[in-house]
């Protein structure tokens, strides 16, 4: 049974592509959600950086004008040279406390609308105890004291006090709501990383039942595979045999058949000499019988006599060509037998060995042979290389275009532990329909008009199988022929394992 692995390793290359592609996307999901959270933690931590930020600067201004305040009270009282100092010290901080924060609220109207009306107040009071402090050190004491206690009728500083909680408020209002979008965001981010850890847990998972499933079918293709090559190598070895006998039988039968045949062939050409030499005898015979009674000789004598050469020339072509035949049948059965001895070739030489053999009939035919590039070495038989590669070029010689010079060229490169080569001519070229017609034994293509009897090209083929080998030809009429010699680089001997 034959098996096919190709659908089934698609369809696993296919599931093993889609399982890293979607675990490649998870894993970026992740690094997004995880570059997200820290942005998003990075943001939270600024935030609140920011709100503690204002609430110190918040602090540090309540401070100092709870300092002016009570330092000018304490002067009030009591004059004393620290309490006017400590007053003017925490009084000049004021503005650029004031300053600090209105910067650091720049992206909150609501709350530099608030901060507005708070600088407003503190100037006011500021300026107020300003004044206060300059009577009283010049002497108005009692005055300044009057008019403080109104000033406290009047609660401004509880005013500036609840302004400056309103702007904390604000700020730890912010902070609560930032907080809690963070922590939405923080269990968002938690749930989407739970979620594609669960899938990337998935994807392995499926990963691995899939590269496990497809190895177990590997391990057991590769048993059945075992199990169908030896029964395989046992079949090709019985079948190897079975053909071996066959051809054995097969050179047997043609070599008896042609020394049968060679028998009464031989026969028939000697009775045709015989007849020939009649036939001269009865013709002298009727010439001289028309010379001295004419009477005697009839027309239908008078016809023999013409017909005879003719059919007796007829009959030595005929024996001729069977003789041919014959001697063709002998040459292929006595190759199939003959022991073949594989040796170093420089396959350069031997086609220059083949042209050169082949010279006289290519100056007749106005045929060249150009060998392109180096041609691989091989090891093998001789004689069958030889026999191949001058068929070839003889053949290549032969069927040409009238009128056109024949250019012939010979190239080869090595594939693997394989040579391939090549034989192109720019002849006739064979019909595609008799591309294989012309390897048939006694089969030719084309018009006849070149002696053969068609065994050659089934003899090369038949040269080239005992070697391992394949010939194929590519052509088309009118457009020349490229036939492919396709040969192991080194003979491996029959019912080797090589």
């Amino acid at each position: 049974m034959p098996i096919d692995l190709r659908l089934d390793t698609r369809r696993f290359n296919q599931l093993a592509l889609l399982a890293m592609i979607v675990g490649f996307s998870l894993l970026l999901i992740a690094f997004a959600v995880i570059i997200t959270s820290a942005i998003s933690n990075q943001r939270a931590t600024t935030a609140v950086r920011h709100t503690y930020q204002v609430i110190d600067e918040l602090d540090a201004l309540s401070l100092a004008i709870e300092r002016v305040e009570t330092a000018t009270r304490g002067y009030l009282l009591s004059p004393s040279p620290i309490r006017s100092e400590t007053r003017r010290r925490y009084a000049a901080q004021i503005p650029a406390r004031l300053d600090r924060l209105r910067s650091i609220t720049s992206d909150n109207q609501r709350q530099q609308a608030t901060l507005k009306i708070l600088r407003a107040k503190i100037e006011d009071q500021v300026a107020t105890t300003t004044d206060m402090m300059a009577r009283a050190e010049a002497g108005q004491l009692e005055s300044a004291r009057a008019e403080f206690v109104e000033r406290v009728k009047i609660r401004q500083i509880d005013q500036i006090r609840d302004l400056e909680k309103a702007v904390r408020d604000e700020e730890l209002r912010l902070l609560d709501w930032r907080q809690s979008v963070e922590s939405g965001r923080r269990t968002q981010f938690s749930i989407i990383l739970a979620v594609t850890g669960l899938l990337l847990l998935l994807v392995g998972a499926a990963t691995y039942w899939l590269v496990r499933r497809y190895t177990l079918d590997l391990t057991a293709t590769r048993d059945r595979l075992h199990l169908l090559n030896t029964d395989l190598e046992a079949a090709v070895s019985e079948r190897t045999a079975d053909l071996q006998r066959a051809n054995d039988e097969i050179q047997r039968f043609a070599y008896i058949v042609s020394h049968d045949l060679r028998s009464p062939l031989v026969n028939v050409m000697g009775f045709t000499a015989e007849l020939e030499a009649a036939n001269k005898a009865v013709g002298d015979l009727l010439d001289r019988a028309e010379n001295e009674a004419p009477q005697l000789v009839t027309t239908e004598a008078r016809y023999a006599r013409e017909d005879l050469p003719e059919a007796i020339g007829f009959i030595r072509s005929s024996t001729e060509k069977m003789d041919r035949l014959i001697n063709a049948i002998l040459n292929l059965s006595r190759q199939g037998r003959r022991v073949l001895s594989p040796e170093h070739l420089d396959m350069r030489r031997v086609v220059d060995d083949i042209v050169n053999s082949l010279a006289t009939q290519m100056d007749e035919r106005s045929a060249t042979v150009e060998v392109q590039g180096a041609l691989p070495d091989l090891h093998h038989d001789r004689l069958a290389v030889e026999q191949i590669f001058q068929n070839l070029i003889e053949n290549a010689t032969k069927y040409l275009k009238p009128g056109v010079p024949g250019r012939i060229k010979v190239r080869g490169q090595r594939s693997g532990k394989r040579a391939i080569f090549e034989i192109e001519d720019n002849g006739r070229g064979v019909d595609p329909n008799d591309h294989e017609r012309i390897f048939e034994l006694f089969r030719r293509s084309g018009a006849q008009d070149q002696r053969g009897e068609g065994i050659g090209l089934a003899h090369v083929r038949a040269l080239a199988y005992r070697l391992g080998g394949t010939v194929t030809i590519r052509s088309a009429l009118d457009e020349g022929s490229t036939f492919i010699v396709d040969l192991p680089i080194t003979y491996a001997k029959e019912g080797s394992d090589q």
